[in-house]
């Protein structure tokens, strides 16, 4: 039987565009000629999989569609939740639907990550669907590259050749994080790996209610053109919670697969920006290099609402004391020790190392040392123009 994918692809996104009403879903994001959303969809093609399924909410629908169209997935599925109930109920009824058996091995994947070497990622799929049983789950382990905040880990035991999961810890903080690792913790990168009747046994087990819910909500759901639109009567009465605490942190019966594979949710601005500097030659054009007294900078790419580009900074180089009335800035340092300016403060930063200028701050870039600084930049905001500079002090003789 092959394996059925699921795509989790209902998020909004918010946490880049804290400032922005109006922003595009991480999923959704061009970001030169890819999308999340589409890479995930690449995964899944090939002999091992079915056509897929994919839950999401009624105002993505078209964006969707339009991108399956894109990579020339005829056959799918569509499940339309009528409220946002996080990833439990989601998960549950995506599963739910007639035409999946009961013992169809399910992959739940997020359309918003970043999976290199996927070929990798699809032989321990193969491998593993044969320890598949009706009550058990496999979930997904990444070998940390750095210590974050930002995920979640988990600890393993070794036993009948499987990795039991034996620990689970929420996001710790980053000195908890680097104590983790040490002790050969990985994320939980939140892909899942299942037969639908576990999932059935474990959601009648340990959420009644959301099981309930769920089955009446798909039972007297609508079908047409490939969408199965959820009852809303019923699915609103879910509780929402995520997989994770409605099932994981309940049942005994967990396994991991882990993989060494580079892996990112593109989360925040710091690894969008490691991403475009890792795959700088595929965006780097000689006609977007500008020259500046202190150095240059090289537009790589102009987004929705986003520009990123990267600064380099000559030894002795010095910035304007400068503010923007129309955009917010994020930096990541990836050479050098500049000298940073924010408002009244000063900060000495090192490679690696991220600062977020708000839109209205004043701000300078400083390189005292003698060797090259280089920032990764991207400016978020509805006008991205190098007319919305204004300077305070510049030792070129350009303050306004």
């Amino acid at each position: 039987m092959k394996i059925r994918p699921v795509i989790l692809c209902g998020g909004a996104g918010t946490r880049l565009w804290p400032n922005l009403k109006k922003h595009q879903a991480k999923q959704f994001i061009d970001f030169g000629g890819w999308t999340l959303f589409g890479k995930t969809l690449n995964r899944i093609k090939g002999s091992t999989y079915d056509y897929p399924i994919i839950s999401t909410n009624s105002i993505y629908t078209k964006i969707i569609k339009k991108i399956l169209i894109k990579n020339n997935i005829k056959k799918y599925r569509i499940i339309l939740e009528p409220a946002k109930k996080n990833t439990g109920p989601a998960i549950l009824s995506s599963a739910l639907i007639k035409e999946i058996p009961d013992k169809q091995p399910l992959i739940f994947l997020s359309a918003d990550h970043l999976i290199e070497k996927f070929n990798k990622f699809n032989s321990e799929i193969k491998k593993n669907v044969k320890f598949l049983t009706n009550n058990n789950i496999f979930i997904f382990g990444i070998r940390p590259n750095s210590p974050s905040d930002q995920f979640g880990y988990f600890h393993t035991k070794r036993k009948k050749n499987l990795n039991v999961v034996s620990k689970f810890l929420e996001k710790p903080s980053r000195e908890k994080a680097k104590n983790i690792i040490q002790n050969g913790g990985y994320w939980n990168s939140g892909i899942f790996f299942l037969r639908k009747d576990s999932l059935v046994y474990n959601f009648q087990k340990y959420q009644k209610n959301i099981y309930k819910n769920s089955l009446t909500a798909v039972n007297r759901s609508r079908f047409k053109k490939n969408i199965y639109y959820l009852n809303k009567n019923a699915f609103v009465k879910n509780t929402s919670t995520s997989f994770d605490y409605a099932i994981l942190e309940k049942t005994k019966n967990i396994n991991a697969i882990k993989l060494n594979i580079p892996w990112s949710d593109l989360g925040s601005w710091k690894e969008i920006l490691l991403m475009f500097f890792k795959n700088k030659k595929k965006y780097f054009n000689k006609k977007n290099i500008f020259h500046r007294p202190w150095g240059n900078y090289i537009n790589l790419y102009s987004g929705h609402n986003f520009l990123i580009k990267e600064l380099i900074v000559k030894p002795k180089g010095i910035l304007s004391l400068q503010k923007h009335f129309h955009r917010s800035e994020h930096w990541v340092i990836t050479k050098g020790k500049p000298k940073i300016t924010l408002n009244k403060r000063f900060f000495l930063k090192k490679p690696n190392e991220t600062i977020f200028i708000p839109k209205g701050a004043i701000h300078r870039i400083q390189n005292p040392g003698r060797t090259t600084v280089k920032i990764m930049e991207a400016q978020l905001g509805s006008v991205l123009k190098e007319t919305d500079i204004i300077r305070y002090e510049d030792i070129y003789g350009r303050v306004n």
